[in-house]
């Protein structure tokens, strides 16, 4: 039997979820296994922290769920429905029935082959023609968080996607930006990204939720290395000066809270996108999340209640989807340290626990076209239809 640090749900729509903290690869995936009925699994989501060992816990579910498919990668956090774990194991574990997915790795995303990639999801969306039986679709991307390709990646996967709506999750390492890596179908993966296509016979809505507003402080980008996602001048300015002086710091004195409070957006389309800072540099420029170009005008956001914020997309999701079943989340970690620094982790998991969410906390979320920072996205499964 699982122990008390493990803790599994099972879902109208057929999808069990699972999650753990218990220490050591080999313990955790035998808890999680010990807690799920395995006949029923035809697919598993997982998200992990990398202390376990990505190599290990790769073996690890080799044994415990053989002949089952597996995708998933490291984070900076797991979500499950009754709290955040700081290091432990989550698994979406996919029935037979109700749901088709087919999957698939793009590999060398630091220089990827745009006709390559082109090939890969065609051949991607002919899997799953395969075993069609004509539901909704949705996509899901779990990428590299430190090859820094996520821009390239999500051009070429929405433009063979055609049409169909994407979300997920850069992987993350506990913000040691130290490695990150993915897990598919018994190899382990580095700079590369996942890719899962599913069809379902339920209804879904993918969203995304953010908690800032755009102020009337702005900065152009003078000097960057886009290639590095770093920002060198802000106003002509050194980075770190500028930004810590429109916020009366200290330059030195900048932390991953002070990103997380204060964060920076950019105008698409009339909407305002985080662009989140990763860290402080020795030179005092700025690393970030996302692609920075020169010449881009950076605003300077405030934020919202986080809470509040969230709780109002959920009910919204909820309300349009008749009841919300579980929810796919991708958070950004830098959410987490907003919640931290508000002390309102609680209140989050609260919203969590009642709308069942599982995923894991980010380096960077995507949505449609879009690589985003500081968000939450994800996609909501309706509950089926009846009593």
């Amino acid at each position: 039997m699982p122990g008390q640090d493990t803790r599994t749900r099972s879902h109208r729509c057929g999808i069990q979820t699972a999650w753990t903290d218990a220490v050591g690869a080999e313990a955790a995936v035998a808890a999680v296994a010990a807690s799920l009925d395995v006949s029923r699994i035809a697919h598993l989501v997982i998200f992990f922290s990398p202390v376990y060992g990505v190599a290990a816990l790769n073996a690890a579910l080799a044994r415990a769920f053989p002949g089952v498919r597996i995708a998933g990668c490291t984070s900076s956090g797991e979500i499950s429905p009754m709290a955040g774990l700081d290091r432990g194991l989550v698994v979406i574990a996919f029935p037979h029935d109700g749901f088709r997915i087919a999957s698939a790795v793009l590999e060398a995303v630091d220089n990827l082959d745009a006709e390559r990639a082109a090939s890969s999801i065609r051949a991607l969306r002919a899997d799953l023609e395969r075993i069609s039986r004509g539901g909704q679709r949705f996509a899901i991307s779990l990428i590299d968080g430190l090859a820094n390709a996520e821009e390239s990646v999500i051009a070429a996967v929405g433009y063979g996607l055609d049409g169909v709506p994407l979300v997920g999750g850069s992987a993350g390492d506990e913000l040691t930006f130290s490695e990150t890596a993915l897990i598919h179908d018994g190899q382990v993966h580095r700079r590369a990204a996942v890719l899962l296509l599913i069809e379902t016979d339920f209804p879904v809505e993918i969203f995304k939720n953010d908690n800032f507003e755009p102020t009337g402080v702005k900065f152009v980008v003078t000097e960057t290395d886009q290639e590095q996602r770093t920002v060198r001048e802000l106003n002509a300015e050194p980075a770190a000066v500028e930004y810590a002086s429109a916020l009366g710091l200290d330059p030195d004195a900048l932390t991953p809270t002070s990103f997380a409070a204060h964060p920076l957006v950019v105008r698409v389309g009339g909407d305002y996108f985080c662009r989140s800072i990763r860290h402080l540099n020795p030179d005092r420029s700025l690393s970030f999340h996302c692609a920075i170009e020169s010449g881009v005008v950076l605003t300077l956001a405030r934020q919202k209640d986080l809470v509040e914020a969230t709780r109002e997309e959920l009910a919204r999701l909820d309300a349009r989807l008749g009841g919300v079943d579980l929810v796919i989340g991708f958070e950004c970690v830098l959410r987490r340290l907003d919640a931290e620094i508000h002390q309102a982790r609680h209140s989050i998991a609260e919203l969590y626990r009642h709308y069942n969410v599982v995923g894991f906390e980010t380096y960077g979320e995507q949505y449609r076209s879009m690589h985003l920072n500081q968000t939450f996205t994800g996609i909501a499964i309706g509950r089926p239809a009846g009593p």
